[in-house]
């Protein structure tokens, strides 16, 4: 895509702040103003399109990706996103623990067990956990709690969330990220104990490990987002 700017600058509008290329402000793809209600949030995405180079890559520009998603997709299906993420905590990852090998059951506990006792005693949200190949039955009032802690995200925290949510399989970690109890790096790193346990028991794989490191970058960018989007310095 080719550069046909010279310059970009952040400007504060009445409903938040704009990034301008020379005098136009950057549109989303469907057209739509891409205002953002943080000026920290504001000014990472005008990084994004500071460049020297006479071509510019969008694909490179994850936070102004993130922050279109916000704008075109999830202000207008806000329920959907919603709906999307609360699903997860009916098959959420770390409510199934394995049995064998003891080594990784130990691990799973160790890890995860702490963010169900944080997300009952911050968030008064009880997910029960197993062992078994049997499917759990959450409680629907868990549910709506979870569904409830989940809404509570404007568009912008939505559209991260579900990223995050979406990397780890887990709503539970994406919230604990969100939330601040685990960084970014440690909720991926919890959502790959039983791959990681096979990696060092067999050895890697490259295409694997592609992806594990495409899903590393997603919670990451998910985790900045979000302190961007909280940043009022």
């Amino acid at each position: 895509m080719k550069k046909l700017y010279k310059n970009v600058s952040v400007r504060e509008r009445d409903d938040g702040y704009s990034i301008y290329l020379d005098e136009r402000p950057i549109k989303t793809p469907a057209k739509n103003d891409l205002s953002l209600p943080s000026e920290s949030l504001a000014v990472a995405v005008a990084d994004e399109w500071r460049t020297d180079e006479d071509e510019i890559d969008p694909s490179c520009m994850k936070l102004t990706r993130l922050a279109n998603t916000a704008v075109d997709r999830v202000s207008a299906h806000c329920e959907v996103v919603i709906e999307e993420i609360v699903t997860f905590a009916e098959t959420d990852l770390v409510c199934y623990r394995t049995i064998e090998p003891p080594e990784l059951n130990e691990k799973q506990n160790r890890h995860w067990e702490p963010l169900l006792c944080w997300l009952r005693d911050e968030k008064g949200i009880e997910l029960k956990s197993t062992a078994s190949v049997l499917p759990l039955k959450q409680s629907q009032r868990d549910l709506n709690a979870i569904r409830d802690l989940v809404a509570s995200f404007d568009v912008f925290g939505l559209s991260a969330l579900h990223m995050a949510t979406s990397a780890c399989g887990s709503v539970v970690l994406g919230l604990a990220m969100a939330f601040g109890e685990i960084d970014a790096i440690t909720a991926w790193e919890y959502s790959l104990l039983e791959e990681t346990d096979q990696i060092n028991k067999w050895g890697e794989d490259p295409e694997v490990m592609k992806r594990r490191e495409s899903l590393r970058a997603d919670v990451i960018m998910a985790a900045r987002f979000l302190d961007l989007l909280c940043d009022t310095t």
